[in-house]
């Protein structure tokens, strides 16, 4: 009953189906009998677009059985669209007896043809053809319309010509027979991108299964012109629109290309296709050499081009397989090739010799299966058979693939993909370069040896894809070259491979060294992926002979070499340069040239592969985020800064990487025992030569003028730096990072996995990665041996006594740079306990200095990594582990300075570097008794070179020992405490508690003297340098003396703490008769000093006012700002008579303003000045008038900040009155600059006696402003006018009696009523 009524639905549903087919097909006809205007576009609107609906939303089992009754309506509105419209008459051999149809041909509007090749997609897509005649009516009538031109046809139709005719090959299903040949065809293009995603419908049992098979049809010999003049039209399809340039249809070339990959699919048989080759193979290796240049229109559609690699692929996959020519393969390939293989396709071909073959369609591939059995595999060749069929029928479509016709053909497409391939690998496009590494896997998996002069070169394109910019591809080609060199292909691939590093190592001076540098990042990225996936065994083997070895040096010398920097032609060099229009736009003549503007004055090279290259005008490397570039800093080793001018950073990494391998095959592989210490010692043959020139031309106390123009010079010093440079990444292949980074780029190899890798789709397994190193300690043994000689060489003193210029730099950098940093990475906690550490540690330190900053960097860099690698947080706290090496290499070179000039620089950078000074203070007590005997007269006349960096290191000193002893008082407080607090329980307290504050006072006591005594040596080197004329030493010394003296005020505090500390402790350990613990705390007692500040203050203050003797404006301005401040630090009292009989020199600073041009006082006397000392004294004439100005506000705080300082408001007790004076008179003047400074200075004067100020303005306020004057406060007090009689003259006023005679300020009303006004209302207050 469930079948019946299932039936009856089915029936049903055709029924309706049928009704409404009926009425579409009848509108259709009745538009062929009346084709108006207005019946067109009614159909157009209407009736067409709902037949497209209706076929679209049908079911293929419903609609099947009405295909013909649809389709016969649709092939006349065809046939008549593409008649109409072209202008050539087709002979078509079709009648049709329809009654009321035009038999002329009318015009049929775009809209409807377009309408009605929409339809007719749908239907082929959803139906079955039935017959091959019925293919062939419909191929001829597509066949009419793909001849169509652009200018007969609109786009839209003739795409959709080419979209009818790919629905029906897709539609073309295998039938029933299990012996026909078409099981063997795939069906679908064999590198399928999942763009032919189309339903294919299952066979139905019913009647419109085809009687014949129309697979097997279409590769039979009957098809074969059909099938010649459609792959024709494709490629003429695709061609027309990229001859029309920007006016060409991308989706059309699109179209042909797909539709083209689906016919040769659905084709399958090398003999029915094997015709085509030359057509097909040359129309599109011509796309594919266009694409270079191509970049817009038609032509340049990366779709289309890539489509075009996969179909070219896909075609040679099915002519040239290895399967279809396995007889003269047989012959032809060498032993490698396994025969079990062709034990397999013979017996293959055994069993479709007793198939029944199909006497309706008899294809010619069966044919030959059957005329093969008459020639043995073991023929050299097949039997010359031209163009005869074994019957005797002439086949002009067909040839015989004999041994011949391989060997020629296969040299004809190795020329055109050679010429082809490489290029593609560096397309701007990762969907053309997916394609490309598409087809080489197809072409190395189906024709390995048929197309084995083409292999060599397919495997370099596919070692270049392995490291693409792109996953998708990359991962495509790992995964491939992992399949290629595992356990089941390895044996057939190395020799391939072999032959690859051979040529590749052999070319790549020539490739690096020319204007073309996509090339040469090309072909060195080819020769690293090969020997990364051969494997240690590849290197080890071609480095164990000698000449190997010399070979392989040369090269590398040759492409890293200072010698490559004059390669290529003079335009390259001259486009290095920076760009003539910085800033603006460049230059018309910069333009065509194609310079890189942006990517900091490296050159892009841009011939040949560049033209179409993934290089861009902005090179994206430059552009980085600042998080990025900051941690970028510190990564190490870099490019060598010579290699800028050869190329990028893009072509010197593989070329490291290459020899990061060398290092690590040596060691990964056992039979490399002893190959690195030979190829280091070979490369530090060159440092050899080196230090042998230097030591012989110090030994003939030759110039390094003389040095530098002998000829030879420059040769070694550049042959030295390239070996370290070449050493250096030897050595990092052997560290975790360089390991880490190749696991980063070959990321689908097992290196990054650590796992078994097994490829999908591919029956091949590769196990555990062998670039692993060793973790045995024989070899780490040998390893450290190795650095050690490495090390020892590098830090040869003669290679680092070279000045530093343009040539040596570059040695230096690559020495200090890299292999510290590089040979820490490689051992590990090894480097220190190996006294590699302790040996470079000063040496990175001594860098610091340098007068290179590149050189600077290299050592602060490398100093950051290496106390991150050895576990420490900051570069201090290495130094401060390794202090007392690091000092003990100072004080030997202090003791030798006409050797070591540098030293003083050295320890200043140390200094002020690692901001640790002061937890090593203790330690320098030796280094600084020698900088103070340098300091001496005698030490500077000497070095008189060396005094400035010699203050530098003491001014870090001391600033060291200031940041102690400021840290000593609060220390000596809470001591205080806890022993009160100790004392208060003293019956409590245990003898050994009493011992801890003995031993913790002894050694607090200890400590304080240490820095009281470094920074009294400071002091005292830096006394007799602040009269010094120079600037610099002036400046320096007055830094020195500031903090040196709040370094002695905070130890005295200290020492007054532990004094009163000390008694506190004496007492109760008397009480507790304790007195052999009495006995150490006055075994240390204190002597005389102890009392350390003002006897130092008192040999400082004449050097004080002889800086301000002379003169010096921006040394005066220092030296006052010190004094106002040693002065509230050592107290106003010491200094109170000092101002009194010195001050002369201080306030005459005040007496003349900026602005007044007067001769030197006649009382001044030229100071006596030493033999050797110049004479350079400055009056104020000679002072800019900002200058002054400038000194004269410095004054002015100096005496404001004095008075403020209760502390320090006594040292000017002596001369109130003229300071009061001086600065009154200052401030009621016109010079308006100084009316801020004055005020302020007047506030401070006030705090000691404002009554003295108040009467010195008034006294001039109440003298100019007669009308101001104010009646008493009450009754019975005197007048203003009776307190302060007006004076007669300008010499009688108080501040000029108090102050003396002044020049140049003469009193402003304005400024005498605002300074007034201040000060008094400040005293009402």
């Amino acid at each position: 009953m469930e079948e019946v009524e299932e039936g009856l639905e089915t029936e049903q549903l055709r029924t309706i189906t049928f009704q409404r087919l009926k009425s579409h097909t009848m509108n259709l006809l009745e538009l062929l009998q009346n084709p108006h205007n207005h019946n067109q576009k009614h159909c157009s609107l209407t009736v067409i677009p709902e037949l497209l609906r209706f076929l679209q939303n049908c079911l293929p089992s419903t609609l099947q059985p009405f295909f013909d009754y649809t389709l016969f309506p649709l092939v006349l509105l065809l046939d008549a669209a593409i008649q109409c419209r072209s202008t050539q008459k087709f002979d078509s051999q079709e009648r049709y007896t329809v009654s009321d149809i035009p038999k002329t041909p009318f015009k049929v509007s775009d809209s409807v043809a377009e309408g009605i090749v929409h339809c007719l997609e749908e239907l082929l897509k959803k139906c079955c053809l039935s017959s091959v005649n019925q293919m062939v009516v419909i191929l001829k009538k597509l066949t009419y319309g793909a001849l169509l031109s652009p200018s007969e046809a609109s786009e839209e139709f003739r795409e959709g010509i080419l979209l009818c005719f790919r629905a029906l090959l897709l539609n073309l299903n295998s039938c029933s027979d299990a012996s026909c040949s078409c099981k063997t065809i795939p069906g679908l293009p064999a590198l399928s991108d999942d763009i032919y995603d189309h339903r294919l419908h299952k066979n139905f049992k019913n009647v419109s299964e085809s009687e014949e098979c129309l697979l097997a049809f279409l590769r039979s010999q009957t098809a074969s012109a059909a099938v010649g003049h459609w792959i024709s039209l494709l490629l003429k399809a695709a061609d027309t629109e990229a001859a029309r340039g920007q006016r060409g249809s991308a989706r059309i070339r699109i179209e042909a290309f797909k539709t083209l990959r689906v016919l040769v699919a659905k084709v399958g048989s090398a003999d029915a296709l094997a015709f085509f080759l030359p057509g097909i193979v040359s129309n599109l290796s011509k796309v594919l050499h266009g694409a270079k240049t191509m970049i817009s229109g038609a032509a340049g559609s990366m779709e289309a081009v890539g489509l075009a690699i996969r179909g070219l692929a896909e075609f040679l996959m099915i002519v040239l397989r290895d399967d279809a020519n396995a007889s003269v393969l047989d012959m032809e390939v060498s032993a490698s090739f396994d025969p079990k293989e062709c034990k397999s396709t013979l017996s293959l071909l055994e069993e479709l010799r007793h198939l029944q073959v199909k006497d309706s369609v008899k294809t010619k591939v069966v044919e030959d299966i059957v005329e093969s059995e008459k020639i043995p595999c073991s023929q050299t060749q097949f039997q010359e058979m031209g163009s005869i069929a074994p019957d005797g029928e002439t086949l002009s479509l067909h040839v015989t693939r004999t041994k011949d016709w391989i060997q020629k053909t296969t040299a004809h497409v190795n020329k055109l993909l050679s010429a082809t391939f490489p290029h593609i690998c560096i397309h701007s496009s990762h969907k053309v370069r997916k394609g490309l590494v598409d087809a080489i896997k197809g072409l190395l998996l189906e024709c390995f040896y048929t197309l084995g002069d083409s292999r060599l070169m397919l495997l370099e394109c596919l070692c270049a894809l392995a490291v693409d910019e792109s996953d998708d591809v990359s991962s495509t080609a790992q995964d491939f070259l992992e399949c290629l060199f595992s356990q089941s292909w390895k044996s057939r691939i190395e020799h391939d491979a072999a032959k690859i590093f051979i040529r590749h190592l052999e070319k790549l001076p020539k490739v690096v060294l020319s204007n073309d540098e996509p090339l040469a990042v090309l072909h060195a990225e080819q020769l690293l992926t090969i020997i990364f996936y051969s494997g240690p065994r590849l290197l080890v083997n071609h480095l164990q002979s000698p000449i190997g070895v010399a070979k392989f040096l040369d090269v590398f010398a040759a492409c890293l070499s200072h010698n490559s920097v004059f390669s290529g032609s003079l335009g390259k060099i001259t486009l290095a340069s920076q760009s003539s229009t910085v800033g603006y736009l460049p230059s018309v003549a910069e333009l065509k040239s194609g310079s890189n503007f942006f990517s900091r004055g490296l050159p892009l090279l841009n011939s040949g592969v560049c033209e179409n290259s993934k290089c861009s005008l902005i090179d994206k490397k430059y552009v980085q985020e600042p998080d990025k570039t900051a941690q970028k800093k510190y990564e190490l080793p870099r490019m060598p800064p010579w290699f800028g001018y050869v190329g990028s950073l893009k072509l010197y990494q593989p070329l490291a990487r290459i020899l990061r391998l060398v290092g690590l095959s040596i060691l990964a592989d056992h039979s490399g025992e002893g190959l690195l210490s030979h190829l280091t010692e070979t490369l530090l043959g060159n440092f050899r030569k080196l230090v042998t020139e230097l030591r012989l031309k110090e030994y003939n106390n030759e110039s390094w003028q003389s040095w530098y123009e002998r000829t030879g010079s420059g040769q070694l010093l550049r042959q030295a730096s390239t070996a370290a440079c070449m050493i250096n990444e030897m050595i990092f292949g052997l560290s975790d990072k360089a390991i880490n980074d190749f696991a980063r780029i070959y990321h689908r190899s097992p290196l990054s996995k650590g796992v078994l890798v097994q490829s999908y789709k591919l029956d091949c397994a590769v196990h555990e990665s062998f670039w692993k190193m060793p973790k045995d300690t024989a070899v780490k043994s040998y390893l450290v041996d190795c650095i050690g000689g490495i090390l020892h060489e590098y830090l040869s003193a003669e290679v680092w006594s070279v000045p530093v210029d343009r040539r040596v730099v570059d040695l230096q950098l690559n020495v200090s740079d890299e292999d510290i940093r590089i040979f820490n990475l490689c051992l590990g906690t090894n480097f220190i306990s190996s006294g590699f550490l302790h040996s470079s540690l000063y040496f990175l330190l001594e860098n610091l200095s340098s007068s290179s900053y590149q050189v600077r960097n290299a050592a602060d860099s490398v100093l950051h990594i290496v106390s991150t690698t050895s576990g420490y947080e900051m570069v201090g706290q290495l130094v401060l582990e390794n202090a007392d090496y690091v000092v003990d290499s100072i004080c030997r070179q202090l003791r030798h300075l006409d050797i070591n000039h540098h030293v003083p620089n050295v320890l200043a950078s140390i200094l002020s570097y690692i901001g640790v000074a002061h937890k090593i203070l203790p330690l320098l007590e030796e280094p600084m008794r020698c900088v103070s005997i340098e300091l001496e007269i005698l030490g500077r006349h000497q070095h008189p070179d060396l005094t400035i960096p010699f203050l530098k290191a003491v001014e870090e000193i001391v600033k060291a020992s200031k940041r102690e002893a400021c840290q000593l008082p609060p220390q000596a407080e809470s001591f205080s405490t806890d022993v009160r607090s100790t004392i208060s329980n003293a019956e409590e307290a245990t003898q050994d508690q009493w011992e801890v504050i003995s031993f913790k006072l002894n050694d607090s006591r200890r400590y304080r003297r240490t820095v009281g005594s470094i920074a009294g040596s400071c002091i005292t080197a830096a006394i007799p340098l602040l009269a010094s004329f120079k600037q610099e030493i002036c400046l320096a010394s007055l830094d020195i003396i500031e903090s040196g003296l709040l370094a002695l005020a905070k130890v005295e505090a200290a020492y007054k703490i532990e004094r009163n500390i000390k008694e506190a402790i004496e007492e109760t350990l008397e009480s507790l008769s304790l007195y052999h613990l009495k006995d150490t705390l006055e075994a240390t007692e204190e002597g005389a000093d102890e009392n350390r500040l003002l006897p130092a203050m008192n040999k400082i203050w004449p050097f004080l006012v002889t800086c301000i003797q002379n003169r010096n404006p921006v040394a005066v301005r220092r030296c006052l700002n010190v004094i106002s401040n040693v002065v509230q630090i050592c107290g106003g009292d010491f200094f109170t008579r000092r101002f009194h009989t010195d001050g002369t020199h201080f306030w005459k600073l005040l007496t003349t303003s900026p602005f007044h041009k007067m001769s030197n006082f006649k009382d001044e006397k030229t100071p006596l000045q030493l033999p050797y000392r110049s004479s350079s004294v400055n009056s104020e004439d000679s002072l800019a008038e900002t200058s002054y100005l400038k000194v004269q506000i410095a004054v002015l705080n100096m005496v404001a900040d004095l008075c403020n300082n209760k502390r320090s408001a006594t040292a000017l007790e002596l001369v109130l009155k003229k300071l009061c004076g001086l600065v009154v008179g200052i401030a009621c003047s016109n010079v308006v600059g100084l009316r801020d400074a004055s005020l302020n200075a007047l506030h401070g004067l006030a705090s000691i006696d404002p009554d003295l100020v108040w009467l010195l303005l008034a006294d001039i306020y109440y003298s100019v402003k007669k009308d101001a004057l104010a009646p008493p406060p009450r009754p019975g007090l005197p007048e203003i006018s009776e307190i302060i009689p007006l004076p007669s003259s300008p010499k009688e006023y108080l501040y000029v009696q108090y102050g003396g005679q002044s020049y140049g300020f003469d009193i402003d009303l304005a400024s005498v009523e605002f300074v007034f006004t201040k000060i008094d209302s400040q005293y009402n207050v």
